[in-house]
């Protein structure tokens, strides 16, 4: 299963399995293509990435108190600097000491502000969900299977060239039902100036993947 993938193999030869036979092994290949492709579209179409990472953003500070993170739902903050200031989080003892303090989806400051001025903010954060939650990865089986049945009808959009298969996704292809079911985790109006995967997540093959 690659990093950022929604669901895996097993699951979609679980679905498209009928009877007691398993199902075969010969397609695998071109399985987990179109698992791949099928989460890429998923997670451009919510405008945000889903499995768990290390994120570093550069933003515009707004003159306020307060932040949304770009990607959620945020697990930790890394670091916070404005116009170079190293922010502290806020102490944790109940108090109201200075520095941030932070839930899922947003970044508080307490005896600071996000002074207003361009590119002046910027934070490292982790933010994601450690399992992909059931909903997500069932709209994705259903992509994906989609796909696969319909792969030698008239019109299709993954097809064998030159010996290289390749796959893609369009709206057309989500049903309303599966719309509904990632509504809810779509980001409708994007946050963040600059995001990308930061240095800290361990793995560059992961880091690869998801930009």
């Amino acid at each position: 299963m690659a990093f950022g993938d929604l669901t895996t193999l097993g699951a979609i030869k679980a679905w498209l399995q009928t009877g007691q036979a398993a199902f075969p092994d010969t397609d695998d290949a071109l399985l987990s293509r179109l698992i791949t492709a099928a989460s890429q579209f998923i997670q451009k179409w919510l405008s945000r990435n889903i499995a768990s990472a290390d994120w570093y953003e550069v933003r515009d500070g707004s003159g306020g108190h307060r932040l949304t993170f770009g990607n959620f739902p945020a697990t930790a903050v890394l670091s916070l600097s404005i116009d170079g200031l190293a922010i502290p989080p806020a102490p944790d003892d109940g108090g109201f000491g200075a520095g941030y303090v932070f839930s899922s989806t947003e970044l508080v400051l307490r005896g600071y502000a996000f002074i207003q001025r361009p590119q002046n903010v910027a934070i490292t954060y982790t933010a994601g969900y450690p399992v992909i939650p059931p909903d997500i990865a069932q709209a994705c089986i259903d992509l994906v299977c989609l796909r696969y049945r319909e792969r030698t009808r008239v019109g299709e959009v993954s097809r064998s060239t030159g010996g290289s298969e390749t796959a893609t996704y369009s709206q057309r292809d989500m049903s309303e039902h599966v719309k509904l079911l990632l509504s809810q985790y779509r980001l409708v109006t994007p946050v963040s100036s600059f995001r990308r995967v930061a240095p800290t997540a361990t793995d560059p093959t992961l880091m690869a993947a998801v930009l």
